[in-house]
Formats: structure tokens, C-alpha cells, sequence
């Protein structure tokens, strides 16, 4: 999925200005932002709902505006209803006709077993809690196997328990090479699963990358005791080396595979050093965010 220089204005208020970004196959990409930002604007425009009065969206290789670039696009969106005197098994079914494809009955059941639904098929929807509605469109937004998922808030009713759930689902999508699109609140949710994060504010891209490229350098918090010269000239050779009494903290490289704090740490005890704790430091993707923000908003 590409997209560049989106915009929308509704009467005198711009709410999405020169937005860009791709989402490729196999990749999740997150997309953060506060109340307003233009995120829910901008995936009604990659979905052909809403008309951008500029840019260009690609669904899989076709024009946003082909209704036929919509047909391998799975879309759960923030607000919707289904018929209340519909089965689950009849929803799903429903919108298996309306996507003009053809599931086997079997993999509908699957689909309603893999969000947790299978002992729900053949009760009717008005009775579902919130929960189990926001379980059904997962259902419905995976069904007709699509090439690429847009999730909007997908979690946003959902308990601890839902949201692992969300979770492995989105995983195993990108496993399976599918690419996704995932706008969601919970920023802790985003940081587990997702590949890039575009941050929105005020219409605009205000930040896009990698976790490693938003959250930047990693670090390593030592307590240590019995810390001689030798200790601190091993420290130093990892990476800039910082002290406050008995705690140290090293910067990694960013090439670092995950081999450097262990061999560390052995040779720090070859040299007699004594090591209390030993503790992984990066900003979250939370205070990165809020960081953005706080700039954005003087």
C-alpha cells in the first residue's frame, strides 16, 4: 500500500495535510497520534470512503479510486454495527457475499474460531458484548483472505486477554506475508507488534521510522562494586560510558545483535568486578511520542 501528499480540508478545517507513507508486504506499520490528528481521516481515504482533494493512494498495485484495488483489503473499522438478529455464523457469511468471494463454510468457522468465537457461531449478535462484537469485525475483516489488513482500533473494547489475541493475530498476518495497517491508542500494543510507526498531529506526519530509528540509542544500566580502571576501560570500549557512584551506563552500538551485554558482563567478573544488576535501557515509544508532541505543541 503507497499513499502521498493526502489532503482533506472539511470547510475551513484541514484535517489531513500532505500526508505519505507505504505499508509493504509482511510489514506492520502503526499509526499514532492524539484525538484529531487525521488518522481515521486518512484510512477512510486509502479505503476509497472519503475523497482526498489531493494525492494518490495504491492498494496492491492498483489505483485507491478501482473498486477492484479494494478487493483483497480486510478492514476493521473503529465504529461499526452489525445486524442484531444475525448469527455470527450469518455476519460472516453475509460479508463473505458481499466481498464476492468464495470461503467454504469450514474456514468460516475457522476464522470465527481464530478470534475466539467458535462456541458463538449460531448465537445472534444483539446479544454479543462489546467485546465479543469487536471480536466478530476481526472476523469479518479476515474472512475473504486479504493481502492487506487496515485495523482500526481493533483493541479498543477489548480485555487484557482480547488484545494478546489481536496480538498473535496481527503476528501471524505478517508471518503469512500480509501487509498491515494498524491505528491504535495503545501505544504498548503498537511497540509489540509493529515494524514502522507513523506519528500524526494536526493532519501532518510528524515523525515516521523504525522503533530503533524513533526510540534511538540503546543503553545498558550497571550497579556494580569493585570497579577498577581496568573495569572502566572495558566498559568504555562498548560504547560512552557514563557514572553516577556505583551505577554505570553504557551506550551500544547500533549494530549490536544481542551479544555484547553478556560478554560484557563475564569479563567484568574475570576482573573482579562485583555486578548487582544488570538492566536493559531505551526510551518508550510512549515518551518518544509525547516528546513529538510537546514540540509540535509549544
Amino acid at each position: 500500500m503507497w499513499c502521498s501528499g493526502l489532503r482533506k480540508r472539511y470547510g475551513r478545517r484541514t484535517a489531513v495535510d500532505g500526508v505519505s507513507f507505504t505499508v509493504g508486504r509482511g510489514e506492520v506499520l502503526g499509526l499514532l497520534g492524539p484525538n484529531g490528528a487525521g488518522k481515521t481521516s486518512v484510512i477512510k481515504m486509502l479505503l476509497g470512503l472519503v475523497r482526498p482533494d489531493a494525492g494518490e493512494v495504491l492498494l496492491l498495485g492498483r489505483r485507491g479510486r478501482d473498486p477492484r484495488a479494494r478487493e483483497r483489503v480486510g478492514y476493521l473499522p473503529e465504529l461499526f454495527r452489525y445486524q442484531p438478529w444475525l448469527t455470527a455464523a450469518e455476519v460472516l457469511a453475509l460479508h463473505v457475499r458481499l466481498a464476492g468471494a468464495r470461503v467454504p463454510a469450514e474456514e468460516q468457522r475457522q476464522c470465527l474460531a481464530l478470534v475466539g468465537l467458535a462456541e458463538r457461531a449460531g448465537d445472534r449478535v444483539g446479544g454479543f458484548s462489546k467485546g465479543m462484537q469487536q471480536r466478530l469485525g476481526l472476523a469479518v475483516a479476515l474472512v475473504a483472505r486479504p493481502e492487506l489488513v487496515v485495523l482500526d482500533e481493533p483493541t479498543s473494547a477489548l480485555d487484557p486477554l482480547g488484545r494478546v489475541d489481536v496480538r498473535d493475530i496481527v503476528l501471524s498476518l505478517r508471518e503469512r506475508g500480509v501487509a498491515v495497517l494498524l491505528n491504535s491508542h495503545l501505544i504498548g500494543e503498537v511497540e509489540r507488534v509493529c515494524d514502522r510507526v507513523v506519528i500524526l498531529d494536526r493532519g501532518r506526519v510528524a515523525a515516521s521510522g523504525t522503533l530503533a530509528e524513533l526510540l534511538g540509542q540503546r543503553e545498558v544500566r550497571l550497579r556494580l562494586g569493585g570497579v577498577g580502571a581496568a573495569a572502566e576501560a572495558r566498559m568504555s570500549a562498548v560504547g560512552a560510558l557514563h557514572r553516577t557512584g556505583e551505577e554505570f551506563t553504557v551506550a551500544l552500538p547500533a549494530d549490536d545483535d544481542g551479544s555484547l551485554v553478556p560478554g560484557l558482563v563475564a569479563d567484568l567478573v574475570g576482573l573482579g568486578v562485583r555486578v548487582h544488576a544488570v538492566e536493559p535501557v531505551r526510551i518508550s515509544l510512549e515518551e518518544r511520542l509525547l516528546g513529538i508532541l510537546r514540540e509540535e505543541h509549544p
